[in-house]
């Protein structure tokens, strides 16, 4: 179907609701306009039971298609890829955070990114993983200066070659390696620097077993949407490598140690950031980053449909 004919369907219903008013995405997809801008994604596109153009969301090379034709359109960043097994993000949560970050640090709409680049604000992305998504985001939306860093050098090497694709980025956009898994802002943050704000998007598994069930919950949910019986065995549902969906502890035990950490660096970034996925993990949290004396803790909701994700916020200055 071409996309002259698709112009005349019905578009895809604001399903992202509770999107940030800045948002983009929060009236949901233009898939004509999308498939115009990157052909690639064209396959991909069906007309779903109710009558809406769309895509299917358990498939992960239709999902990183929609990514690509995202990223591509609406952000101006071309070659955007990543290998098999990596996390891929949803785009619209992820530009959600990035404008919630902006909110927190004062910072207004997003006019030109020339503009708001003259506030050199700078951003840390712990755990920026293959895809790279909050440092571009940021450099592409803001003008922001970010550092993106990762134990996984293969992840890094990655990113590198979208900041190499996209040649405006790398005077904005730069990476670190962190060589010791058992630290996370050490070895990273440098002498004498100073970040605005550290963003994160933790591991949320306890191990490859607990990532493996909760794939299999998504693929149930989606599937019980669309009518149908979930696909057997489970499928790491949008792919996702060790550091990036499990840890040893779970969330619960990466908080700790990032807020532990993020004491010792405590005036050397204005704002500490975490996303939060279990609300269970929320009040903990609080607790310890309380304990160790920061002056300010704002637990900020972030929702997508029926879905709510917290970002924590935490600063000692």
């Amino acid at each position: 179907m071409t996309t002259l004919h698709r112009s005349k369907q019905k578009q895809t219903k604001p399903d992202h609701k509770g999107l940030h008013t800045r948002n983009l995405h929060k009236l949901g997809y233009d898939f004509p306009s999308l498939e115009e801008s990157y052909p690639p994604l064209a396959p991909y596109v069906k007309t779903n039971a109710h009558g809406n153009l769309s895509i299917e969301f358990a498939d992960p090379l239709a999902v990183k298609s929609l990514n690509a034709a995202l990223l591509k359109r609406h952000y101006n960043i071309i070659d955007w890829d990543i290998p098999q097994g990596a996390l891929c993000p949803p785009i619209p949560g992820r530009v959600d955070y990035i404008h919630y970050i902006a909110e927190l640090l004062g910072v207004g709409e997003p006019t030109t990114a020339l503009a708001n680049a003259q506030t050199k604000i700078t951003l840390l992305d712990i755990g920026t993983g293959a895809n790279g998504i909050y440092p571009l985001l940021a450099c592409q939306i803001y003008g922001w200066y970010c550092v993106g860093s990762d134990i996984n050098t293969a992840s890094l090497e990655n990113v590198a070659s979208i900041i190499t694709n996209n040649p405006k980025l790398k005077g904005c956009f730069t990476l670190r390696t962190q060589h010791d898994r058992n630290h996370i802002f050490d070895g990273i943050i440098q002498a004498g620097e100073f970040f605005d704000v550290s963003v994160c998007n933790p591991p949320f598994h306890a191990s490859l077993d607990e990532a493996l069930k909760g794939s299999q919950r998504k693929l149930s949910n989606l599937a019980r949407n669309r009518g149908e019986q979930a696909a057997t065995p489970p499928t790491l549902n949008f792919g996702g490598l060790e550091a990036e969906l499990w840890y040893k502890g779970g969330e619960r035990m990466f908080l700790k140690k990032l807020i532990k950490e993020s004491q010792v660096f405590s005036t050397q970034c204005r704002w500490f950031t975490c996303l939060v996925s279990k609300i269970d993990n929320v009040k903990p949290a609080k607790k310890l980053i309380r304990k160790l004396g920061a002056i300010d803790v704002r637990e900020i909701e972030m929702k997508q449909g029926n879905k709510i994700t917290r970002i924590l916020a935490w600063t000692f200055i």
